[in-house]
C-alpha cells in the first residue's frame, strides 16, 4: 500500500494502462492526468495508527491514530485470497476490468432510482468508495460527479491491488474503528491473515451496516447475514463446499477487546523515535516479553511491604544483540510508583557493576592475572577514603577474591593504576553516554558508582564479556533508528574490541563461582540455580540494586529500586535483585544448551607465589597455578619476603655497608606494604618489623641530620600519613573538647616517627601508635618523620563550632 500520493505514477501508468494505444492517446492522457492533478489534487495520505510489531509480526503495541482512531494498517501480504474475493464479490465484482468507474452499474442504478424499483443504489465502485472514504463529503449528485473523477484519477496513480489495500485500511466498522487489520484484531484479536473463513465473511458484510451489525452488541443478527453470504458463495462456487459447510457451524463469539498493549516502554520510545510511520518493526519476541512483565510485576508485589516499588528488566539474545524483552517499569499504568518511567534507560548510580571492566582492564595492561594479591585495607588516596561495603578489612586478597566479594579498597587501587581516563575511555566506546559528558569530572569514585549509567548501557557491557570482549550495539528494532549517533562531537561507532577474548574469559570464569556472598540465601539450596556469570552492584544509600548475568544464549540485567530515588535497607543487589535475574534465568532459559565458555589459545598457566600473586621467587616456597596471559602478563619475580643481616642478638640489622665481618645472621623478613603492616599491626595481627639499623652505620647518621625536610616528589612511597586525610575539613565541637586522630602507615624498619603541627614539634610515638591531640583552627600542617629520615606532610582545615 502507498505511503503517500506522488505523481511517481507515470512510469507504471505508461506501462501498464496506455502503452497499447497509440502515441498521439497515450500523450493526451498522460497530459490530462498531469492536468487532473493540478487543478484537483490528490488528498493527503490516511493517517494510522502506529503498530509496534514484534519480531515475528505480531502486533506488540497499539496507538490510536491522530485522529483518536483505531485505523491498523494492512499489509499486502495480510489480504488472503479468500479476503479478496469475499469483498470484491460482495462490493464490486467488477472491480479488475473498470478504470475506477463501472458505467453499466450506473445506468443500471439510475434506471431503478428513477423508477423507484429495487433498492436506491448509487453504484459505488470500491475505487469510488476508496475515494468517498479519503474525503467523506455530504451524499449529493454534485459530490458523486466528483467522486467518480476522484476514483479515475486514483486509477490512474495506483494498481488495483494498492486501491483494494486503500478500501480495506478505511472501511469503517463502527465507533472509532476503521479496517479490516483493526476489526480482526479487536474483535477476533487475530491479524487478517489469521482469520477463518466465517471471520473473514464477517468483516466483509459489517461494512455495509456499520452502526447497525454491531460485532458484540448485535451477534445474532450478524451471525444470520454472514451465512446468508456464505450460502451466497457456496451457489456460486467461490469457495470449496467443505469450507462453506464448516464455516456455517462456526459460531460467532466476538466481542470487543482492548488493543495490545506490551512492552509498552519500548513501543513509546520507537514511536517517538519515527514519527508518522504506521508500521514499525521491534526485536521483542511476545512470549519472552510477557513472561518477563509478569515475574517483574509479581515480584514487586512482593517488594512493597520492604519500601521497594519499582523494577526494570533487559534480555538480550547474545547471538543477536537483539533485545527480546523490555520492561521498563513493573506497572506502566501505576501512577502512584512513576510506572510509566522507563527504567531501562533511567540514569542511576550502577554501584559495583563496573567493577569486572576495571578488572578485564587490568588483566590485558599486564597488570594483574585472578591470583594477584591486592591490599584491602584502610587507605588515603589523596583524599579520597573509600569503605567496603560491610566496612570490614581483609588485609590483602587476591584480585578474584577481591571482583567475588565486590571490596572496594582493591578496585579503587587498581582503578588508580590503570588510569582514570582509560578506564572512563573504555566505558565511552561501550557507549555510556552520561560517563561521556561527565568524564572531564570524573574519579577514583566512579569505580564504586560515581558516575551515571542505565540499564541499557550495562546490559550491553555484559553482552560484551558473554562475546569475548566485543561490544555491539544492541538492537531493539529491525529498522535502524540512528545508524551512528554522536557523543560529545564523535561518532561512537557500532562495534568495538573493549577487552581480549582472554580478559573477557578470567573474568567470566570468576562471576560465575557460586561460592560468594552475593548469592542469595534461598537460591543457595536451591536446585534450580542457573548455570551464569553474574555481578550485582548497590548504590550509595541503597537507592539501587542491580544483578546483571550472563550465559552462552542471554544476558539479562535487573534493577530494583524506587524512581524517586528513595533508599531502602533491604535495596541490595544481592538479596532484591538477583532473585529477579535467576528466576529469569530460570523461566527463559531452562532448556539452553550446557554448553559453556571455553578458556582460548591465547591463555595459558603458570605457577605463582600464593602470598603474591607473582612469579615464584628464591623464597616462595607456597605455589599455585595462575592463568595469566602470554607476553602481556607482567612477569616479574616476587619478593614478598627479604634477606636482612641481623646481629647476633638480633638488636640491629645491617645494610651492606655496614655488616661486619663476622658476628651476624641471615633472617627473612616481610616485605609488606606500609599501610598493610600498619593495618595488621592495628588488628593485633602477627607481623615482624626490621630490627633498627646499626646506629653507628654513617649512612644512617647522615639521613638522621635533617630529618625534617621539604615534600619531595621523588620520596620513596615508605610513609604516608594516614590521618587526618589530607585536603579535609574537620569540624569539632569545641564545648566537648574534641580531638583529631594522627596515624601513619610505615615500612616495617620504621619504628618510631615524630609528629609535627605547623612545623612545631609535638611528641614521638611508635609507628603504630594512634595518637591524639586538639588542633588550632584555620589551616594547620601536620607533619610526620621516621627514624630513617623520611618526611611527609598533609594540610587540613580545622573549624570549631
Amino acid at each position: 500500500m502507498p505511503g503517500k500520493f506522488a505523481p511517481a505514477f507515470l512510469l507504471r501508468f505508461w506501462r501498464s494502462r496506455l502503452a497499447r494505444r497509440g502515441g498521439v492517446g497515450l500523450l493526451l492522457s498522460v497530459l490530462l492526468v498531469l492536468a487532473l492533478d493540478r487543478i484537483f489534487p490528490l488528498p493527503p495520505a490516511p493517517q494510522y495508527s502506529p503498530l509496534v510489531l514484534a519480531a515475528d509480526g505480531t502486533v506488540l503495541h497499539a496507538y490510536l491514530n491522530p485522529t483518536q482512531k483505531w485505523r491498523m494498517k494492512t499489509e499486502l501480504s495480510e489480504i488472503t485470497p479468500a479476503l479478496q474475493t469475499a469483498i470484491i464479490e460482495k462490493e464490486d465484482r467488477y472491480f479488475r476490468y473498470h478504470f475506477g468507474v463501472n458505467p453499466l452499474a450506473i445506468g443500471q442504478a439510475a434506471v431503478r432510482n428513477l423508477l423507484g424499483r429495487g433498492r436506491t443504489t448509487g453504484a459505488s465502485t470500491i475505487t469510488m468508495q476508496v475515494a468517498r472514504l479519503l474525503e467523506p463529503k455530504e451524499r449529493t449528485f454534485t459530490n458523486k460527479l466528483l467522486e467518480m473523477l476522484r476514483a479515475t484519477q486514483l486509477e490512474a496513480h495506483y494498481s488495483k491491488a494498492e486501491i483494494l489495500q486503500l478500501y480495506l485500511n478505511l472501511v469503517p466498522y463502527g465507533s472509532n474503528v476503521e479496517g479490516v487489520k483493526s476489526a480482526a484484531l479487536l474483535y477476533f484479536q487475530q491479524p487478517p491473515d489469521y482469520l477463518s473463513l466465517a471471520q473473514t465473511v464477517t468483516l466483509a458484510i459489517i461494512p455495509n451496516r456499520p452502526s447497525g451489525l454491531v460485532l458484540g452488541k448485535s451477534n445474532p443478527a450478524i451471525l444470520r447475514e454472514r451465512n446468508r453470504w456464505l450460502r451466497y458463495f457456496g451457489q456460486h462456487q467461490l469457495f470449496p463446499a467443505q469450507d462453506i459447510a464448516d464455516a456455517l457451524l462456526e459460531p460467532l463469539a466476538a466481542q470487543r477487546h482492548p488493543a495490545p498493549t506490551l512492552a509498552p516502554h519500548l513501543a513509546r520510545r520507537l514511536v517517538l523515535a519515527q514519527p508518522g510511520t504506521a508500521l514499525i518493526r521491534s526485536t521483542i519476541r511476545p512470549a519472552t516479553q510477557a513472561k518477563a512483565e509478569d515475574l517483574a510485576r509479581n515480584y514487586v508485589r512482593r517488594l512493597a511491604t520492604l519500601g521497594i516499588s519499582q523494577a526494570a528488566v533487559l534480555v538480550v539474545n547474545n547471538k543477536t544483540r537483539a533485545v527480546e524483552a523490555y520492561v521498563g517499569s513493573a506497572d506502566f499504568d501505576d501512577r502512584r510508583t512513576s510506572g510509566q518511567v522507563d527504567g531501562v534507560r533511567a540514569v542511576r548510580s550502577p554501584g559495583s557493576t563496573l567493577k569486572p571492566l576495571l578488572y578485564g582492564l587490568a588483566f590485558d595492561r599486564g597488570r594483574a592475572t585472578p591470583k594477584t594479591v591486592l591490599p584491602d585495607v584502610p587507605t588515603n588516596f589523596q583524599g579520597f577514603r573509600p569503605e567496603n561495603f560491610d566496612r570490614h578489612y581483609q588485609g590483602e586478597v587476591t584480585l578474584e577474591h577481591a571482583l567475588t566479594y565486590s571490596l572496594n579498597i582493591p578496585a579503587v587501587r587498581v582503578l588508580a593504576e590503570v588510569g582514570v581516563d582509560n578506564f572512563t575511555s573504555t566505558l565511552r566506546q561501550a557507549g555510556f553516554r552520561q560517563v561521556a559528558h561527565d568524564a572531564p569530572r570524573l574519579g577514583l569514585s566512579t569505580i564504586l558508582g560515581g558516575c551515571g549509567a542505565t540499564l541499557e548501557e550495562l546490559t550491553g557491557l555484559y553482552a560484551a564479556l558473554a562475546n569475548g570482549g566485543r561490544w555491539e550495539e544492541l538492537k531493539i528494532s529491525s529498522s535502524t533508528l540512528a545508524p551512528q549517533r554522536k557523543i560529545l562531537g564523535e561518532v561512537k561507532a557500532k562495534n568495538s574490541l573493549l577487552l581480549s577474548e582472554a580478559a573477557a574469559y578470567l573474568l567470566t570464569d570468576i562471576l560465575a563461582q557460586r561460592t560468594r556472598p552475593d548469592l542469595p540465601l534461598d537460591a543457595a539450596a536451591s536446585r534450580h540455580l542457573p548455570r551464569i556469570a553474574w555481578k550485582t552492584g548497590t548504590s550509595y544509600g541503597r537507592r539501587d540494586a542491580w544483578s546483571i548475568g550472563y550465559n552462552r544464549q542471554y544476558t539479562i540485567g535487573v534493577w530494583v529500586g524506587n524512581f524517586n530515588g528513595q533508599g531502602s535497607p533491604a535495596l541490595t543487589g544481592a538479596d532484591v535483585a538477583s532473585p529477579l535475574l535467576f528466576d529469569l534465568f530460570n523461566s527463559l532459559a531452562y532448556n539452553a544448551s550446557a554448553e559453556w565458555f571455553a578458556p582460548p589459545a591465547s591463555l595459558d598457566f603458570r605457577l605463582v607465589c600464593a602470598e603474591t600473586g607473582l612469579v615464584p621467587g628464591e623464597h616462595c616456597p607456597s605455589q599455585l597455578v595462575d592463568y595469566y596471559l602470554p607476553g602481556v602478563s607482567a612477569s616479574r619475580r616476587c619478593q614478598h619476603q627479604q634477606e636482612v643481616l641481623v646481629s647476633a642478638d638480633g638488636r640491629y640489622s645491617y645494610c651492606r655497608a655496614c655488616a661486619p665481618a663476622s658476628g651476624y645472621r641471615r633472617e627473612l623478613y616481610p616485605d609488606m606494604l606500609p599501610e598493610v603492616l600498619a593495618f595488621r599491626e592495628n588488628q593485633g595481627l602477627p607481623t615482624r618489623r626490621l630490627p633498627p639499623h646499626n646506629p653507628m652505620c654513617r649512612l644512617v647518621r647522615g639521613a638522621a641530620a635533617d630529618h625534617l625536610t621539604s615534600d619531595s616528589p621523588d620520596a620513596p612511597p615508605l610513609l604516608t600519613i594516614t590521618s587526618p586525610a589530607a585536603h579535609a575539613e574537620y569540624v569539632l565541637a569545641a564545648a566537648e573538647q574534641q580531638q583529631l586522630l594522627l596515624s601513619c602507615a610505615a615500612s616495617s624498619e620504621v619504628h618510631q616517627v615524630y609528629w609535627y603541627v605547623n612545623d612545631q614539634f609535638m611528641r614521638a610515638a611508635r609507628a603504630s601508635e594512634r595518637v591524639f591531640f586538639r588542633p588550632p583552627t584555620g589551616d594547620v600542617k601536620v607533619s610526620c618523620a621516621d627514624d630513617h629520615g623520611r618526611t611527609v606532610h598533609v594540610h587540613v582545615l580545622v573549624r570549631a563550632h
